[in-house]
Formats: C-alpha cells, sequence, structure tokens
C-alpha cells in the first residue's frame, strides 16, 4: 500500500488488535454505521491488512469475522512529506531518510530470507545519553563517527556486507 490509511481504517485496525470482530461489533466500539465500517474492512482485505478468521450463522445470515493480519504498521516517512536530500548529519530529514531505507531494506530482505526458509541476521544497539549543552551533542557525534570508521577498517571488507546506521533523536 503506499497511500496514507483513513483515519477509520486505522480505527479498525487499532480495534481489530483486541482480537477478532466483525464489522458490526467494530461498529459498535467505533460509533459508526456496519455498512461504512463494513466497506473499510473491505478494502483493508484487499490491501492484505486484514483476513477472514471465521464465518458464522447469525439471524440467518453469515457474519464474516476478520483480524488484522499484522500487529504493527511501519509508516514511510516520504508518505507525509517529500524529504530533503541534504547530507548535514544533524539535519531530521537526514535521519528520516535514512530509517526509511532502513525499513524498506530491511523489509524486502527479510521477505527474501523468508520465502528461502531462512532467518535475516540483523542487530539493533539502542542507548540514551544524555547532553548538556548542543556542542556536547557534537562531540559525541563526531567520536562516534570516528569509532564506527576504525571499527569498518578493523573488520574490513567481507562476504556479508552490512549498512549500519546510527542515528539520534530526543528521547
Amino acid at each position: 500500500m503506499s497511500k496514507p490509511l483513513a483515519p477509520l481504517r486505522r480505527s479498525v485496525l487499532e480495534g481489530l488488535r483486541e482480537g477478532p470482530a466483525s464489522a458490526t461489533e467494530l461498529a459498535s466500539r467505533l460509533g459508526e454505521s456496519r455498512q461504512r465500517v463494513n466497506y473499510h474492512v473491505r478494502a483493508l482485505e484487499r490491501d492484505g491488512l486484514v483476513e477472514l478468521h471465521e464465518e458464522r450463522a447469525r439471524r440467518g445470515c453469515t457474519e464474516r469475522i476478520v483480524r488484522a493480519t499484522c500487529h504493527a504498521v511501519v509508516v514511510e516517512p516520504t508518505v507525509v512529506g517529500e524529504l530533503r536530500g541534504e547530507q548535514d548529519r544533524f539535519a531530521a530529514d537526514t535521519l528520516l531518510a535514512g530509517g526509511a531505507r532502513l525499513v524498506r531494506d530491511v523489509a524486502a530482505a527479510r521477505t527474501a530470507a523468508t520465502a528461502r526458509g531462512q532467518r535475516l541476521l540483523t542487530f539493533a544497539i539502542e542507548a540514551e545519553v544524555g547532553f548538556s549543552r548542543p556542542a556536547d551533542l557534537e562531540r559525541f557525534a563526531d567520536a562516534l563517527a570516528d569509532r564506527v570508521a576504525e571499527l569498518a577498517a578493523e573488520f574490513g571488507p567481507g562476504e556479508r556486507t552490512y549498512r549500519v546506521l546510527i542515528g539520534g533523536h530526543p528521547a
């Protein structure tokens, strides 16, 4: 899917986090009409975000119970606006562009690995660091860049190349 989700579709997905439900049940929870919710459930189903869980006979009709196919939806930053192509390592757009690339690349690599029956080998490191002044942030970024360059040189080229993205934002 390449366009943003409508607010009601986001609400439907949120409602399905509690477990499978029918359009009627979701409509009741959301304060919307069953027909309106059903329209959005069908659209989410076409997009692969919702799937049929079971069908139940109810009052002479068949009630469709659906469930979400994922527990989280990642939104690519370019969906909400164009990112500038600047390479300033202290610019938010640079961090967002790197994060968007990471999401695209890892999702594609994981899909390919799963299709081959393999597990994608990745790593993630997180930490919170406090800075008293903006100059401390710059000093930290410089030291971190130097250390990453040293490690990259130490491990050198190999058969498996990894892209390492390090970024920071206010917590």
